[in-house]
């Protein structure tokens, strides 16, 4: 879809420069359509210069010329730029925050003695977004209509999948998709180092590992079948792989994996009662 709001990202950060790059590439916006500030004179820089978009420094000038106020700032500094922004709502914007962590009652009490009924979209992209092969979680506020959610959803597609939860799910999304990447750039080290452990060069052990996860992970997405059925596809028995697969078992290594999730979406879920959820 082509988006004909005006869009106002505050904060110009990795995010920012993520979404800006897949509207653009996309064709969705154009470059008058854009505004983003950022404290940091070189960020300004690199957005303007990469993006030909309208840059500065000032939060509530931004805000209150957007008609879609994309809140890309870190969550401990988020009050601040709330309050800040609020009396320059005079527009009443669909206002979506990529915020780990803050919840939309929170923004909502920060705005609401200036806009009444603000309308509210909490997402939670992740950081392959920047190459267009994001998966983003978004969770829609009770006054935003079904234009606005679709316009937040084309928001997100424009670098790669969207799906919507519940916002009582956002942590548990936080611990699975937000940090999940982290993850999977471990696992693709682990896989290289065992590589050259046993005697592949470091640039050809590394080649074999992403393609190796980009591969399954391909398998998983277009052939429909359970990852376990596709795991049993591959380990014949008395082979190479169900002997790996024991020493993985022996490491605990899905067990891991689960804890790494479960640790990540609580420590998500304390951040937002530091904040006063």
């Amino acid at each position: 879809m082509r988006i004909r709001q005006k869009l106002a990202f505050l904060g110009g950060g990795n995010m920012t420069e993520s979404l800006l790059g897949g509207l653009l590439a996309g064709g969705l916006v154009e470059p008058e359509q854009c505004v983003a500030t950022d404290i940091r004179a070189d960020r300004r820089a690199r957005l303007q210069e990469r993006f030909k978009v309208r840059v500065g420094a000032e939060n509530a000038e931004a805000a209150g010329w957007g008609e879609v106020v994309v809140l890309s700032v870190e969550p401990q500094v988020l009050d601040d730029v709330l309050v800040e922004i609020a009396g320059s709502l005079k527009k009443k914007p669909l206002l979506v925050s990529v915020a780990a962590g803050y919840p939309i009652a929170r923004v909502a009490e920060q705005v609401k003695p200036k806009v009444r009924t603000p309308r509210i979209v909490r997402a939670m992209p992740n950081t392959p977004s920047g190459v267009q092969a994001g998966v983003s979680a978004i969770t829609v506020g009770p006054d935003v209509p079904e234009a606005e959610r679709t316009l937040s959803r084309a928001i997100f597609e424009s670098v790669g999948t969207v799906v919507e939860v519940e916002e009582r799910l956002m942590d548990a999304v936080t611990g699975l998709s937000g940090s999940g990447p982290a993850y999977v750039y471990v696992m693709i080290e682990a896989l290289a180092d065992g590589g050259v452990k046993m005697g592949l060069p470091r640039q050809i052990a590394e080649q074999l590992a992403v393609q190796t996860v980009l591969g399954a992970a391909r398998m998983v997405s277009e052939s429909g079948e359970h990852p376990a059925r596709l795991k049993d596809g591959v380990a014949s028995p008395g082979g190479t792989t169900i002997a790996g697969l024991h020493k993985l078992e022996e490491g605990r290594f899905r067990a891991t994996l689960m804890a790494a999730v479960e640790a990540a979406a609580r420590r998500s879920a304390e951040l937002g009662f530091e904040k006063g959820r």
